[in-house]
């Protein structure tokens, strides 16, 4: 992220963007933009969590579709885009709020467990910013925007955003995904490379 080379000539990020997304120092920043942000995500599971219309029946996430997929006589709908409102009514169609209002409980309660202690922050970042975009293609603004910048922010210092947290365990045990890919090419003897090859 922090140097490209195009055409013979080295393109540097500027120092502030290696500086925020990149220096361990600035981690004590993330952690307090990735607590607050678990919290809210914690919060809003709970709020969730007993009610019998988000856990047992999705009536609650029913109501959400259906009043969003609604286009008034006059004025501007909830949902901009006709394919996302499409969509919608696919799910609403099939019933897909039984079981969905479900992934998204517990999507929310487990986005912002993985945020508060640090563990995957990159990948718990960015489901969080799929549902706050989701949130807002449905009409829904509150404060989803905020959200979503914050966890734009979080997916992008990945490396250090998790420093203070449980990353700081995980990623030199776990690794990466593409990490995972440069081992298995070089574990592979060359016979087995070049049989894959052809």
């Amino acid at each position: 992220m922090s140097a490209m080379l195009q055409r013979g000539r080295v393109i540097q990020d500027p120092a502030l963007v290696r500086t925020l997304f990149n220096d361990r120092r600035m981690s004590i920043l993330w952690l307090a933009a990735r607590i607050w942000l678990g919290y809210q995500w914690v919060e809003a599971a709970l709020h969730k969590v007993e009610n019998p219309a988000w856990t047992v029946t999705g009536e609650a996430l029913k109501g959400f579709w259906t009043a969003a997929v609604q286009v008034p006589a006059e004025g501007r709908p909830p949902i901009s885009f006709d394919w996302y409102r499409s969509f919608i009514q696919f799910l609403l169609d099939a019933q897909a709020y039984t079981w969905f209002a479900k992934v998204v409980v517990f999507g929310e309660l487990f986005v912002g467990i993985a945020l508060i202690l640090g563990a995957f922050t990159g990948i718990a970042a960015f489901f969080g910013a799929l549902m706050n975009w989701n949130f807002m293609m449905a009409g829904s603004a509150s404060i989803n925007p905020l959200l979503f910048v914050i966890s734009l922010g979080l997916v992008m210092a990945w490396k250090i955003a998790g420093y203070i947290g449980l990353d700081y365990f995980l990623l030199p045990l776990v690794g990466t995904p593409w990490g995972w890919v440069t081992q298995v090419r070089r574990s592979t003897p060359a016979s087995e490379t070049e049989n894959v090859k052809t």
